[in-house]
């Protein structure tokens, strides 16, 4: 089987053919570089990505936050149950977070939301 994707490494932006065999790797041409080898490997075979969304505040305000870490793609929706789940007490600050270990990155604030 052949997988197709551009790398988003780099600027170069390189169009990769990934030949797999079931989730065995078998070659991955087109990386111009290193880091392409690695991201079609991890993309492969790991998907993660980092998680935007709002969590509401006790007063009805919503505040952008972010996961600190990818957390793997299969893990991204019950990600967003638990952050649409909580209500965060102001004030807030970027950089606090706001549920700790969801599924081993923490949710940060992304803005600044006062009293």
């Amino acid at each position: 089987m052949t997988r197709e994707l551009t790398c988003i490494i780099c600027p170069r932006g390189c169009t990769l053919q990934i030949e797999l065999e079931g989730k065995n790797i078998l070659s991955v041409p087109g990386n111009g570089c290193p880091r392409g080898l690695k991201y079609a490997e991890d993309e492969c075979c790991n998907p993660q990505r980092t998680v935007t969304s709002t969590v509401r505040c006790t007063d009805g305000r919503v505040v952008a936050v972010k996961t600190d870490k990818p957390i793997s793609k299969e893990h991204v929706f019950d990600c967003m149950k638990i952050i649409n789940s909580v209500k965060a007490d102001l004030p807030i600050s970027i950089g606090d977070v706001i549920i700790k270990d969801v599924f081993g990155s923490n949710v940060v604030a992304t803005e600044n939301a006062e009293i």
